[in-house]
């Protein structure tokens, strides 16, 4: 997801600060969710070994299934994000949307 360590002391509101053994022994600082989307899509590029864009339709509606289970469409921008990286409309990704759902 690309989060960064850094010193317990060092921890923000919004980091998670994890302990061991009762002690405190580093902070994690996690990026906005929708940089977190960018490293998902990049992520699911390397495992597929090649551009989303040059995948076949089934295989981005896998994509879109995936992606809606992680909750990547609650994020700002995120089916326009989603339809950039699959080189889709929005209107498409919405039909993949809706046809996982049963509408």
């Amino acid at each position: 997801m690309g989060g960064t360590m850094l010193p317990p002391d060092e921890a923000g509101p919004e980091d998670v600060v994890l302990a061991w053994e009762g002690a405190d022994v580093v902070a994690v600082r996690l990026p906005q969710l929708a940089d977190s989307l960018d490293h998902i899509l990049a992520a699911m590029e390397r495992k597929e070994g090649r551009p989303l864009a040059d995948l076949d339709r089934k295989a981005k509606q896998e994509v879109v299934r995936v992606l809606e289970a992680r909750g990547a469409f609650a994020v700002r921008h995120g089916v326009e994000t989603v339809a950039g990286a699959l080189g889709v409309s929005r209107f498409t990704v919405y039909n993949y949307l809706n046809r996982e759902k049963g509408l």
